[in-house]
């Protein structure tokens, strides 16, 4: 399942990261790419600093307090939250599977954070690859793509401007895309039964099916 979530950074989180990053100094990514990806990785990353530490501070808070993010993702653990830029020039990142561990952490879920106006910058749609074909994105600043990291995916020449975005991979409480997804529509079905006739026999049962495919399937 693929999710697109929408303002998880408000109009005033995004003002004060960008301030911040004002100040950021940014490195070869290729540093941080695995044997294989270096190959087609050509972007810049933000260097560790104070400054990164407060963004992704920010950003894990805004994470941590996003309903749909943690209902779809079910996030036992996250990664350190990663920069990138991708400045005009051709700058891309050419077709890649993310690890399966990333820092000693398996990765189920990636997700990228849209921080730079799209209207700023030309190219640099994610694409990512699904059996039915390939799925351009490219969001509305502080909205979120969250997807499976075992797609292969690529990041498209930036040809004007600059796409600056956070990323990071998941580990849920739940290895299972498919039943990921399961528990995703079933939550969302009891919610929505609970808005339209409130608490019935029938929402309990759901609720007792829900928490209980939960409890079956959760790797705590």
């Amino acid at each position: 399942m693929m999710l697109c979530i929408g303002n998880v950074l408000s109009a005033e989180q995004l003002a004060t990261v960008r301030a911040v990053m004002d100040s950021m100094r940014f490195e070869d990514g290729r540093k941080t790419a695995g044997w294989a990806a270096r190959l087609v990785k050509n972007n810049e990353q933000a260097e560790p600093s104070e400054q990164l530490d407060s963004v992704r501070k920010l950003i894990l808070e805004a994470l941590s307090s996003n309903e749909l993010f943690a209902l779809a993702a079910r996030p036992k653990e996250l990664t350190p939250i990663m920069i990138s830029r991708y400045a005009v020039g051709g700058q891309q990142y050419g077709t890649h599977v993310d690890d399966a561990l990333m820092r000693d952490m398996r990765s189920d879920l990636s997700f990228t954070l849209f921080l730079a106006d799209p209207n700023s910058y030309d190219g640099g749609e994610l694409v990512i690859e699904q059996s039915a074909g390939e799925q351009s994105f490219k969001l509305e600043a502080g909205a979120m793509i969250l997807y499976p990291a075992t797609t292969l995916h690529r990041v498209e020449p930036v040809t004007r401007g600059s796409r600056v975005v956070a990323f990071g991979w998941v580990r849920s409480f739940v290895r299972s895309a498919e039943r990921r997804e399961i528990l995703f529509d079933l939550e969302r079905a009891r919610r929505l039964l609970f808005d339209q006739e409130g608490k019935t026999p029938i929402f309990d049962l759901l609720s007792k099916s829900n928490a209980n495919l939960l409890r079956m399937w959760a790797e705590d």
